[in-house]
């Protein structure tokens, strides 16, 4: 059974006194355990929608969503599924809830009720694996944008989540703001096996996944690996836009210099580099 599994989901926002607008139709989505998986989709496609179904803060309509076998909509196992997925959202300043970063991190611990010994191990923990442990004492609010939502991600994961899902969590950063969070992102996925739903438009950032998932007005239009940008349609039938490595290989190609699909940056450079190298420097 899928850790996280969307089965079938329906949601709509009510509209008026009788009218609804639908958010998700018939969603059909898994996220395994250790997996990396991108959500992309434009604004209004459900992104933020599926990600408040994920540890319950909605129920679906119609349809299922389960975390390790147990109904989102089962109010008796809210608490045990809330410890095992962890959500961080777009804003970072309405994550925070104390004036001091060590205190933030330990508000999720404390509200578990552990033991003081056991909250100090998890939030040096979680400070050291984003790091930000010279930042322990500061203020949330003296930090950068890319800082602040590091912080936010130590405080989801002193709560030991099995899944974390980030709600267009680089959404308000500058680019080395982003680079920041996604790369500590990528070594909690590889170093604590942790698994990650990053909700995002950046389609770099979706590009360093192991699967692609892509919602357009509410469904599931393409689900896949890095290989989907060799279709490079289903992303833009979806109103989204291609990596700027993958939008130069194709205009590359319309020129006569086949590099075939790079599925990252470095794969584009060495590309081409090999390419350039093979015909004597002559495009």
């Amino acid at each position: 059974m899928p850790f996280l599994h969307l089965q079938n989901v329906d949601y709509s926002y009510p509209s008026g006194e009788s009218d609804y607008i639908t958010a998700l139709r018939s969603v059909n989505i898994t996220v395994e355990r250790g997996e990396f998986v991108a959500l992309v989709g434009c604004n209004g496609s459900g992104k933020s929608t599926l990600a408040r179904l994920c540890n319950g803060l909605i129920v679906p309509d119609g349809g299922e969503v389960t975390v390790d076998g147990m109904p989102t909509s089962d109010k008796s196992a809210l608490y045990d599924i809330r410890k095992k997925i962890g959500v961080v959202f777009q804003n970072p300043d309405n994550q925070t809830v104390t004036t001091v970063v060590e205190d933030d991190v330990a508000f999720g611990p404390e509200n578990l009720g552990l033991p003081p010994a056991e909250i100090r191990e998890r939030v040096d923990r979680a400070l050291r694996a984003v790091g930000m442990s010279e930042h322990a004492k500061s203020g949330p609010m003296r930090l950068s944008g890319g800082q602040k939502q590091r912080v936010a991600i130590a405080g989801v994961l002193a709560i030991k989540p099995e899944l974390m899902v980030l709600d267009e969590a680089t959404g308000m950063l500058d680019p080395d703001g982003r680079r920041e969070v996604l790369d500590v992102v990528k070594k909690l996925n590889r170093d604590e096996n942790m698994a990650v739903l990053m909700i995002t438009h950046f389609m770099e950032e979706a590009a360093e996944a192991d699967r692609i998932i892509i919602l357009d007005r509410g469904s599931v239009v393409a689900d896949g690996g890095r290989e989907l940008f060799a279709t490079p349609e289903v992303f833009t039938d979806a109103g989204l836009d291609l990596p700027v490595y993958v939008r130069v290989a194709q205009k590359l190609k319309a020129r006569g210099m086949d590099i075939g699909c790079p599925l990252s940056a470095r794969q584009f450079v060495t590309a081409v580099k090999a390419r350039l190298d093979g015909d004597g420097g002559n495009v």
